[in-house]
């Protein structure tokens, strides 16, 4: 059962760095497509470009700061309080 349960907190730990990845990569999109006045409909492609990318670093590498969700979550898995 422990090692569901650790497997369970590095998941969500992953998922939620996914996510907030995913929520900046989104405004930061935004704001780049404004700022560079991207054409037409090529701003939904920008958006959509750095929000995935965004999310996908967030989610994946060691030395980002949202994947420190997961890796504390591994880490504070064998610990008993």
């Amino acid at each position: 059962m422990a090692r569901d349960s650790c497997l369970a907190r590095v998941t969500a730990g992953v998922a939620v760095g996914g996510a907030l990845g995913g929520a900046v990569g989104a405004v930061y999109g935004t704001y780049e497509a404004i700022r560079y006045k991207v054409p037409g409909l090529l701003k939904i492609r920008y958006i959509g470009q750095t929000t995935l990318g965004s999310a996908a670093i967030c989610r994946s590498r060691d030395s980002s700061r949202l994947d420190i969700l997961g890796a504390g979550s591994l880490i504070h898995c064998g610990k008993s309080y």
